[in-house]
C-alpha cells in the first residue's frame, strides 16, 4: 500500500529471544575488563554485618550503564533488568536508589580515586601519558534548573530560575569529566575559593606521572608534564591565577572590561603594525579577525609574573556577549595568560575552550539536568555517577571505536550503536548474541568487542 511508513503486523506481549542493547553491553563489558565494578566495590562499606545482594560497585556500574542508553532516573534501571541475558542480575530501581543515598561525601570522594585509578590505566592504554604537549584542564559552571523547593542546595539563579549552578572540571584532550562541584542556584560564577576546589579535585584525577609536581607544597617534586587551565572571565581574579602558581599550573582566564583594558583599546585601534591576522584550530585565517597583546600598555603588577593580556577583535555579529569596547563594527575580547608564543597561537589555543560548552551538553543528555533526591548528599553522588558515566563511554570511544563514532554525541551513539538489537541464541551451553544483519554499524560493534579481548 502507498503511504506507509510501517508494515502491517500483529504486535503481541511476551517476547523472547532477543536484546535492543547490544552497544550497552560492550561498554559493560569495557568496563568489566577494567576493573572498574571491583574499583568502586572495594570503596565502598557494607551497610551491615553481611555483603549485600547485589554488589554495590556493580550497581553503580550497571547505573552508568542507565545513564549512558539515556535513561535519567532510577527507575530506568528496570530496562537492564529485563535483559538478563546482557546485564545479568540488575538491581531494582529501589536498590540504586538506596546506594545513592548511602554514599556519603567521603565514600564519593574515595570513589573518585578509584575512578582515577582506572582513568590512568585507560590513558596508559590510549597513548596519553606521554608526549611533550600540556594537559589542558577547561573550568566552567552551567544552571540546572530543578523544579521544586524540596531538593536541598537549591536557590534562586542570576537567569531569575531556580536550581542548582554546578561547577565543571575537563580533560581538554577526552572530554573527560575530573571534577564536579555541586552548588546552589545563587553560587557565585567567580568564586575563586571554588575553582581552586574544583582544580585540585581535576589535578588528583590526572595519573601521577603527570600529576607530579601540581599539587599545592609539591614545590619539591619535579614536573615532568605542564598543566594549564583555561577558564571564562568568571577565573579571572588574582586570588585563583596565584592559586594555579602556587600549584605550579599555567593559566589562561577571560578578561573583563576594565578602565586599563579601554585605554589600551583605543592606543591601538589604527595601529596596524599591532594587529595579526587571527586563525581557527585549523590553522585557516579567521576571516575579518585579528589580534594583538597589550601587555605593555596595561598594569600587571598584581598578577603572577610573566602574565600578558591578549585580545582579539572581530566583526560584530547579532547576540554577541559583552565587548571590551565599545564599538559598532567590531566585537572585543581578550585573556590574560602566563603561556609562551605568539599572540595568535595564543588567542587560537584560549578559543579552544569553547569545548567545554560540548561536554556540559553531553552531560546534560546523560543525566545531569535530573536530580532525583531531596537529600543533597545523594544529588552530590547522583552528580558524581553522571560524571562516571559520562567518562566510562568516553573510555570505550577512546579505546574501542574509530572513525566518526568515536567522537560521537550521545544521541548519535545511542541510535547508531548502544539500541544495536540482537537475537538470543543458545549453544554447547553458552548464551551467542547475533546482531541484527542489516545493522548499520554491524562492523564497528565487532571490532570494538575485539578491541575489548584485546586489553586482557
Amino acid at each position: 500500500m502507498k503511504g506507509t511508513s510501517a508494515q502491517n503486523v500483529r504486535i503481541e506481549g511476551g517476547g523472547t529471544g532477543v536484546t535492543g542493547h547490544v552497544g550497552l553491553h560492550a561498554i559493560g563489558a569495557l568496563a568489566d575488563q577494567l576493573g572498574l565494578g571491583a574499583a568502586l566495590s572495594a570503596r565502598i562499606p557494607w551497610p551491615g554485618e553481611r555483603a549485600p545482594v547485589h554488589d554495590r560497585g556493580t550497581v553503580l556500574t550497571q547505573a552508568m550503564l542507565m545513564l549512558a542508553g539515556g535513561g535519567h532516573a532510577c527507575a530506568h534501571l528496570e530496562g537492564l533488568r529485563a535483559q538478563p541475558d546482557l546485564f545479568g542480575s540488575v538491581a531494582s530501581d529501589s536498590t540504586l536508589y538506596r546506594t545513592l543515598r548511602q554514599l556519603d561525601p567521603a565514600t564519593v570522594t574515595a570513589l573518585g580515586d578509584a575512578t582515577a585509578e582506572v582513568r590512568a590505566t585507560v590513558w596508559d592504554r590510549a597513548g596519553l601519558l606521554g608526549g611533550e604537549a600540556p594537559v589542558v584542564l577547561d573550568i566552567d559552571a552551567s544552571l540546572i534548573e530543578i523544579h521544586s523547593e524540596n531538593k536541598a542546595g537549591t536557590a534562586p539563579t542570576y537567569k531569575g530560575g531556580f536550581g542548582f549552578h554546578p561547577l565543571l572540571c575537563f580533560a581538554d584532550a577526552t572530554g573527560e569529566t575530573l571534577a564536579a562541584l555541586l552548588r546552589p542556584g545563587n553560587a557565585g560564577a567567580n568564586n575563586a575559593a571554588d575553582h581552586l576546589t574544583v582544580l585540585d579535585t581535576a589535578l588528583g584525577q590526572l595519573p601521577a606521572p603527570i600529576a607530579a609536581g601540581h599539587h599545592l607544597g609539591d614545590d619539591a617534586a619535579d614536573v615532568t608534564r605542564a598543566v594549564v587551565v583555561r577558564t571564562d572571565s568568571a577565573g579571572a581574579t588574582h586570588q585563583f591565577v596565584h592559586g594555579c602558581r602556587a600549584r605550579r599550573v599555567g593559566f589562561a582566564v577571560g578578561a573583563r572590561k576594565t578602565p586599563q583594558i579601554h585605554s589600551a583599546l583605543l592606543h591601538v585601534l589604527v595601529d596596524d603594525d599591532r594587529w595579526q591576522q587571527a586563525t581557527r584550530q585549523d590553522g585557516t585565517d579567521r576571516k575579518g579577525a585579528a589580534v594583538c597583546e597589550l601587555t605593555d600598555l596595561v598594569d600587571l603588577s598584581a598578577w603572577p609574573p610573566g602574565t600578558r593580556l591578549i585580545v582579539r577583535r572581530e566583526p560584530l555579529h547579532p547576540g554577541a556577549q559583552q565587548s571590551l569596547l565599545a564599538s559598532e563594527v567590531f566585537r572585543y575580547w581578550g585573556h590574560y595568560t602566563d603561556q609562551t608564543g605568539t599572540p595568535v597561537a595564543l588567542d587560537t589555543h584560549m578559543r579552544a575552550h569553547a569545548h567545554v560548552e560540548d561536554h556540559i551538553k553531553r552531560l546534560k543528555a546523560s543525566g545531569l539536568e535530573r536530580f532525583p533526591f531531596t537529600n543533597l548528599h545523594a544529588n552530590e553522588a547522583w552528580l558524581a555517577l553522571v560524571g562516571m558515566a559520562a567518562d566510562l563511554v568516553r573510555w570505550f570511544q577512546l579505546l574501542c571505536l574509530t572513525g566518526p563514532l568515536a567522537g560521537a554525541e550521545p544521541k548519535r551513539l545511542r541510535w547508531e550503536l548502544l539500541q544495536t538489537p540482537g537475537r538470543i541464541v543458545r549453544r554447547a551451553r553458552r548464551t551467542i548474541i547475533r546482531i541484527l544483519a542489516a545493522w548499520p554499524a554491524a562492523d564497528v560493534l565487532l571490532h570494538a568487542y575485539q578491541r575489548i579481548a584485546a586489553l586482557a
